[in-house]
Parts: C-alpha cells; structure tokens; sequence
C-alpha cells in the first residue's frame, strides 16, 4: 500500500493541475467569440486522436504527432484576444494591484444615462477594469478631463464634432472620446441590433470593461459585460450592476500590504505603517 501510494501521488498530482488548469481556461473562454471555435478545435481533436487509436491509423498518428507543434502555435494565433485577455486578467489579481473603489464614478455614469435616456441621446460608454482599453481600440480623440454627467452628455450631444464613437473611462477621468469599439463576431444575435450595441458586446468579449449604451431610437439603457449584453434596465438596475463590477465590498490586500501585516505581526518592534 505505501509503495502504491509512492508511486502514485506524482500522476495524481499532474492529472488535479491539468483538470484545474482546463477548467478555468474553458470557464474563462465561456461566452466569448472564440468559445465555438475552441470547442470545434477540441471536438476535431479529439475525433482523430481516437480514430487513430482504434484504428491503429499509423500514418494519421504520425501526423498528429509531426504538426502538434504547428496546432499548439495556431491555436495561440487563433485565441490570440482571448489569451492576452487571460493573462491581462491573472496579472492584475488583487496580489499585485488593489482595486480602486468608484462608487462615485458609478453614480456619474447613472445620472448622465438617466439624463441621455430621457433626452433620447446615443452614447456608448467603456469604463475601464484592470486591461487597458486604449491598447485594444482604436482611440480617437484624447480628452483627459474629469469624469462629470455634463461632461459625458455634452460629448455625446448630436451636434458635437466627437459625438460618434464610444468613450473611455479611466478612475474618474474621461480619457478618450470618439473611440471605435472592436465588433463582436457573434452570429446567433438579434438582425435589429446597431452597431453601437455590437461593438459593445466585442469590446467586453476581449477585455474586462463594463459598457454602458444608450439607445437614441428608443432611448433605452443597456450593458454589456464579458461579452452577455443586458437591454431595457431602469437606472437603479444599471446603478446596481454597475456597483457591483466596479466598486469591490472590501478593498483587497496588495502584496506590500500583507508584508507589511506580516513584519507589523512578529516583529513588534519594528514601525511600519501603510504609508511607508
């Protein structure tokens, strides 16, 4: 019995890792672009590898043996979007970067779409997570000023010269105005939808960002997050949506945090304070 359970720990231990590891990639491609293609890629895979196991196919296992390098590097070209999304997300946990708290950024965002609903103004707004969205879009026109619902209502008013295009939210400034969204590849949608909607839905697909989108034909709020699009919301449902994506309960430990608690901890005599 020890000697089984020496020699079968390490498998164990390999075959916990992979299954952890496949399940949260394919937890985390869920529901973007790239997740039909990912389970095509898969399911053909899985297909030939069987056939050629039953069959005893040599030349086809040979095959998939020469060019599995060839599919790995088509895969990362194929996914590409999806995986810089991945690892953009893994390096920003709340180990390396707290999460800033913008319950106020939140309010200014409800009460510009409340204000633009009424007045039926189209408008499209990407509040930035922990991936940098001007790295993924194509940005427009700098702005850099504070993040006011004046500010957001005038930019999207029909006769400003940036009033087309989406805009860009870092913190509480306003980053970027009249920026093109990358459209989302989804086939399975509604034909009526616009292309200020479809280029929501293709931004949250390739980065983490909330979108908020104002309808000028109905005058309706709507959102899109991790590629799922939300239409017809009442300003409280955005308000409460939008709190919690944004605004964290309790503000995570960075790691300089938990060492400096670590030091304070057992060594009392040192004096160390969070500022230090």
């Amino acid at each position: 019995m020890m000697e089984f359970l020496q020699n079968a720990w390490r498998p164990l231990v390999e075959i916990l890792i992979l299954a952890i590891g496949i399940y949260h990639v394919l937890n985390f491609m869920r529901g973007t672009r790239g997740a039909p293609v990912v389970t095509g890629f898969i399911v053909v895979l899985l297909g030939l590898t069987l056939l050629t196991l039953f069959l005893d196919l040599v030349v086809l296992r040979w095959l998939l043996g020469t060019f599995f390098v060839f599919i790995a590097v088509a895969f990362l070209v194929i996914f590409q979007p999806e995986m810089r999304r991945m690892f953009a997300h893994l390096g920003n946990q709340s180990l390396f970067q707290a999460q800033i708290q913008q319950r106020e950024n939140v309010e200014v965002v409800v009460d510009a779409a409340e204000n633009m609903a009424e007045a039926r103004i189209g408008a499209i707004i990407a509040m930035e997570r922990t991936i940098e969205l001007p790295a993924v879009v194509e940005v427009g026109v700098e702005i850099d000023c504070e993040a006011t619902p004046e500010m957001l209502e005038t930019i999207f008013f029909p006769n400003n010269a940036i009033h087309d295009g989406g805009v860009i939210v870092q913190g509480d400034r306003i980053t970027y105005a009249a920026c093109i969204f990358p459209l989302t590849q989804q086939q399975n949608l509604s034909k009526t939808l616009g292309t200020r909607h479809r280029a929501a839905i293709g931004l949250t697909e390739e980065t983490d960002a909330a979108v908020v989108i104002l309808s000028e034909e109905t005058g309706n709020i709507g959102y899109a997050y991790k590629g799922q699009l939300t239409r017809r919301v009442t300003p409280q449902e955005l308000r409460s949506f939008l709190t919690s994506v944004m605004v964290s309960r309790r503000r995570p430990k960075t790691l300089g945090v938990r060492i400096r608690q670590w030091l304070n901890k057992h060594l009392p005599s040192w004096t160390l304070s969070d500022g230090r």
